[in-house]
């Protein structure tokens, strides 16, 4: 346990966080990429450039340090953050490098101001989050090896299928290329796929598992990110432009703490995506409608317009099967040229906005489980918390730092 005297050190230095966290955290990355370039890999580098990762640190930092004293606070962000470590293969002797980084950092951001006092206090603060980070990363990876097809590390899988789900998505179907059954996953879990990357290194990247557990196979289903006002993706364009039936690909175990509660089954389920964040919110949907035959759903899927909607025909046939599911489908653009857009009950134009989810929903007490674009996710947590749904019935994925989207929100409200 922490010591109260340096409990009391580290609240002290909440003000100063507060202040300057942002500019330690820059600090912090530009060091540690400098000092030790073998931890590249673990990061995002789109989220280095926007200064997202940067902002999400020192929102963490100050986290921890204002709740150092009540740590179950944080519990919820602790088992993201040794989740996301885990989908990367984070390792124990990674910790020392972070950890000696943020040390020097402060001394070198704060001068004088760093005393000898501050620097143990939170040179023990760190170590006693790293230990908690340690033990439940390994209990993960041991829970991963031990179901049956379940690997610690990196595993390959052979691409058995490619397949076309609308003008930017694209889905792939791994299995495994030992031969055995791959592991199931829980509704909502991610996969970790690494490349070898043009800088020297690899690159890894997050992508949910599309379809419900319990297959031969692992289907993930891709964006392809163009940049047009983003940079262009370098792993969706490498698997939509260069990996075919027969490629092998590493892949990591399934992680993630975005996953479908089993009860509850008394509330309305409501599931709401914004173009591929319907990858997740599919498996869930599958999940659920086999396992809760009962309980009433509710999918609202947005997309821009007709052509670059996934899985319409796959939603439009559970509709069909289960009378517990009502769809609703939400397009901002006209139709694409060539489409016809035939008036319908649950179509509309337009955006995702309290009044449709309202409409849709008919203001039942629910649990809402939505994914897709920042600015989406924000407006719905807006529209949720404006409405005091509990916390504990809103769930969202977000493969970014989180607390873009409570940032988000708040400057919405």
């Amino acid at each position: 346990m922490l010591s109260e005297k340096t409990i009391s050190i580290i609240k002290a230095t909440v003000p100063v966080l507060q202040e300057g966290g942002e500019a330690l955290t820059r600090h912090f990355y530009k060091r540690m990429f400098s000092h030790n370039p073998e931890v590249l890999p673990f990061f995002n580098s789109s989220n280095q450039e926007t200064g997202a990762q940067q902002q999400a640190l020192a929102a963490a930092i100050c986290a921890y340090a204002t709740h150092i004293d009540n740590l179950g606070v944080l519990s919820g962000a602790v088992e993201l953050i040794a989740q996301k470590h885990a989908s990367l293969r984070i390792k124990p002797e990674h910790y020392p490098v972070v950890g000696e980084n943020l040390l020097e950092s402060i001394k070198e951001v704060l001068g004088d101001a760093a005393t000898d006092e501050i620097i143990v206090a939170w040179g023990e603060a760190y170590n006693f989050l790293a230990n908690i980070l340690i033990a439940r990363e390994e209990q993960i990876y041991s829970e991963q090896a031990e179901i049956p097809g379940g690997w610690r590390d990196f595993k390959n899988f052979k691409v058995i299928k490619k397949e076309k789900e609308s003008d930017v998505i694209t889905s792939f179907y791994l299995e495994p290329e030992d031969g055995m059954k791959p592991p199931s996953f829980k509704a909502g879990q991610y996969i970790t796929v690494r490349f070898p990357s043009p800088c020297g290194h690899t690159t890894m990247r997050n992508y949910s598992l599309s379809d419900k557990p319990h297959q031969n196979y692992l289907r993930i289903s891709v964006k392809r990110e163009e940049g047009a006002q983003t940079p262009e993706g370098y792993v969706s364009n490498l698997l939509h432009k260069q990996i075919e039936v027969g490629s092998i690909l590493e892949i990591a175990p399934p992680c993630g703490e975005f996953v479908l509660n089993p009860k509850n089954n008394e509330r309305l389920l409501v599931f709401i995506a914004a173009g591929v964040g319907i990858t997740p919110i599919l498996s869930m949907l599958m999940t659920a409608l086999e396992t809760m035959p009962e309980r009433n759903i509710v999918l609202i899927h947005a997309n821009m317009h007709e052509s670059n909607q996934a899985f319409r025909s796959v939603i439009d046939n559970l509709a069909l099967q289960h009378s517990n599911l009502k769809t609703h489908y939400c397009y901002s653009d006209s139709a694409p040229k060539g489409v016809i857009r035939c008036p319908a009950d649950n179509v509309s134009e337009g955006f995702v906005d309290a009044a449709l989810i309202k409409s849709v929903t008919a203001g039942c007490n629910a649990d809402y489980y939505f994914c897709g674009p920042k600015q989406f996710m924000a407006n719905i947590y807006q529209v949720l918390h404006s409405w005091n749904v509990p916390a504990s019935q809103i769930n969202f994925e977000f493969f970014g730092p989180r607390q873009e989207i409570e940032n988000s929100s708040e400057k919405a409200a």
